[in-house]
């Protein structure tokens, strides 16, 4: 190792100490034109469809709606009921392990583009920055004493706020059905209204108030995060390395011995969580890459290469690995793996949706009636349930190994009604000489979308 790369190992592991800001100030980032500023406005558009979404219909419906009083979840033409929430715990496996492979591959990228929580509170502090102006200005007005432009500048922020907030709790409800009207003609119920309020109340706390501290103590993904990244992954990085140490510089001036880092902490401005990426990796990192825009910003105007701060892995920077490609990982791999079985099992169930189901429960009290004619006597309850949004009208049938077996009626054109689960009462008769042990029952459900068939048992002495 260079003398130089001891010099700075022993300036981070001596001279610099890990600091945190613990929500004692509130973190004023700077807005600075790049790429990466560009790339998280595009992945806000991810969210686009959150606020469309209740109000695209398909077929003359709703496209996306929650129905919890009828227990229907309707997407599109898929309409999934109670009975299929088993693939909700495909969805939830996919959408975790995908979290994961990511984590592994680009670090907490979701954090810094596509969470929630990251783009709300990117709009707020857009607004912020409307109505109080740059940083510098913000903080001034923050130490100001209050008067009338001051009552007036946080009122208005503050109601915008709250209007975003609360606009964000009413979609959340259209989802399950509840719409505008209902809130304006006094209709929606007690539980919708506090629902909404919940929500709104939280989106304008975390993304208005709390915001970075949001990410540090109450979301647990920045704790666990250092299970998932390995010493491939690409992340945000300050190469020390040729940064150090850190020294102020004018345009066009070299001064032995000193890094490009020319210690304006424009890194650290940007920063929507107050980390400074120069002390290394941290928990509340998210990944977005601002600090690069500024680095990059500052190297140009000092006429030094891009690149101080970059995405990069450890092996890169330290030991000057090249990356190894993803099926070399193993961790990708289980994790690729683990996500082409969920989205396999989630893609079969999703276009295998059967519109009815059956089941046939046999009498038990008792298993079998003796009639005056010598005849035995078996009751079957079909419970058949219409998984469809429009009425269903069936046939019922049988089939049977029993020779001269019969119903007491037929079973034929019943009407079972959207999401509801009908039950439909079969006697069946046969002579005992014509009946064997192994003998079965086959019942036929026959409508104009599917035909299922299930088999049962014939009880006799």
């Amino acid at each position: 190792m260079s003398q130089k790369s001891i010099q700075v190992d022993n300036l981070y592991t001596e001279g610099e100490q890990w600091v945190q800001n613990l929500g004692e100030k509130t973190v004023h980032a700077k807005r600075m034109k790049g790429k990466f500023r560009l790339v998280k406005w595009i992945a806000m558009l991810v969210w686009m469809p959150f606020f469309i979404g209740p109000y695209v219909t398909w077929n003359g419906q709703q496209a996306i709606l929650f129905d919890i009083e009828k227990r229907q979840y309707h997407l599109f033409d898929i309409t999934i009921f109670p009975q299929d929430l088993w693939m909700l715990t495909m969805v939830l496996l996919f959408l975790a392990i995908l979290l994961a492979a990511m984590t592994t591959v680009l670090g907490r990228v979701f954090c810094g583009y596509f969470c929630f929580q990251t783009v709300w509170t990117d709009i707020f502090t857009k607004v912020e920055a409307y109505f109080e102006g740059t940083p510098d200005k913000r903080r001034k007005l923050e130490k100001s004493p209050w008067d009338l432009t001051k009552i007036r500048i946080k009122v208005s922020k503050h109601l915008v706020w709250f209007a975003i907030a609360l606009l964000s709790g009413i979609t959340w409800m259209l989802y399950f059905g509840v719409s505008w009207a209902d809130y304006f003609d006094g209709s929606a119920s007690n539980t919708t209204l506090s629902i909404t309020m919940f929500i709104s109340i939280g989106a304008y706390t975390f993304a208005g108030h709390m915001r970075e501290q949001t990410c540090l103590w109450i979301c647990p993904y920045a704790r666990i995060q250092g299970a998932m990244v390995d010493k491939q992954t690409i992340m945000p990085t300050y190469d020390y390395y040729r940064g150090e140490p850190r020294g102020k510089l004018n345009k066009g001036e070299y001064i032995e011995g000193q890094g490009d880092c020319i210690e304006c902490s424009q890194c650290v401005a940007v920063c929507p969580t107050g980390v400074d990426i120069r002390k290394g990796q941290e928990y509340g990192c998210i990944t977005c890459g601002l600090c690069i825009d500024a680095c990059d910003s500052v190297m140009t105007k000092v006429g030094k290469p891009k690149g101080l701060i970059r995405y990069t892995s450890f092996d890169e920077m330290k030991f000057n690995k090249p990356l190894k490609a993803l099926y070399k990982r193993p961790r990708v791999i289980v994790y690729s793996a683990i996500l082409l079985t969920a989205l396999s099992i989630l893609t079969y169930g999703m276009f295998n949706i059967a519109p009815m189901e059956l089941n046939i429960l046999h009498g038990r009290t008792p298993l079998y009636v003796q009639l005056s004619d010598g005849s035995i006597r078996n009751k079957y309850e079909l419970k058949v349930m219409n998984k469809t949004d429009q009425p269903m009208l069936i046939d019922v049938s049988f089939k049977s190994t029993i020779k001269h077996l019969k119903s007491q009626k037929g079973h034929s054109g019943i009407v079972i009604p959207s999401g509801n689960v009908k039950s439909i009462y079969i006697y069946l008769k046969a002579f005992e000489r014509d009946i064997d042990d192994d003998d079965q029952v086959v019942f036929l459900i026959k409508s104009n979308r599917a035909t299922l068939e299930r088999a049962s048992f014939f009880a006799s002495p």
